[in-house]
């Protein structure tokens, strides 16, 4: 039984294995030989950065036809994190306009520079820190986690799901409902970083291990 983080470059891949081997015995690998993901049981696409980065080199590193090849058969469950949740979408605002891979209807999109708080305060972008996420629909990786649980957030742009089947989690910031949660058959993805999230995104991550979707 294998866990492969995806590495094309892009993400906390470091702290996302050690956060991973805390509620695991299984192999934890960082890795982007193809052969080891294919025979991986589980697979986690973390990202962080610009999205145009995170695509550039996941084309640069001959991943992206593997990690679409994965989405479409849906036979080991995946776990994307931050960016790696974005990538899913079809298309991002950022770097003006960057095609996804195109696995969930929707788009993401860039908070506005304008928002406040229901004090009149102006909020800060990038959303930065812990907020809560409200479990929008059922999922097995909500196991033993409260409704409205707090996550630690570090993003400037958010998806906003066509399709409401696919939105798990929404985070309020501003005027904003950010789809924080996403998925589908047996990938569901995150904007929030759960190898930072104390002891709720451990336990996520202990779900993501434990699902059999």
């Amino acid at each position: 039984m294998t866990i492969a983080v995806i590495d094309y470059g892009m993400g906390n891949l470091h702290s996302v294995a050690k956060a991973l081997e805390h509620v695991t015995h299984e192999n934890v690998v960082i890795t982007r030989d193809a052969r080891r993901i294919r025979g991986a049981t589980r697979l986690v696409l973390p990202g962080q950065g610009a999205i145009r980065d995170c695509m550039g080199e996941l084309e640069r590193t001959e991943l992206r036809g593997l990690v679409e090849e994965l989405l479409a058969s849906q036979e080991k469950p995946l776990l994307g994190i931050c960016v790696g949740q974005q990538m899913l979408l079809g298309h991002s605002e950022e770097n003006g306009g960057i095609d996804c891979l195109g696995f969930l209807a929707g788009e993401v999109r860039r908070f506005p520079g304008d928002m406040r708080d229901d004090r009149g305060h102006r909020l800060k972008v990038p959303h930065m820190g812990w907020n809560l996420v409200h479990q929008h629909h059922a999922h097995p990786l909500w196991a033993g986690i409260d409704q409205d649980e707090h996550f630690y957030f570090v993003h400037s742009y958010y998806v906003a799901a066509s399709d409401d089947a696919t939105v798990f989690g929404t985070t309020g910031y501003g005027r904003i409902q950010a789809h924080v949660a996403t998925g589908r058959d047996a990938t569901f993805a995150v904007q929030f970083h759960p190898e930072k999230s104390s002891r709720v995104g451990l336990k996520l991550l202990e779900n993501f291990v434990n699902w059999a979707p």
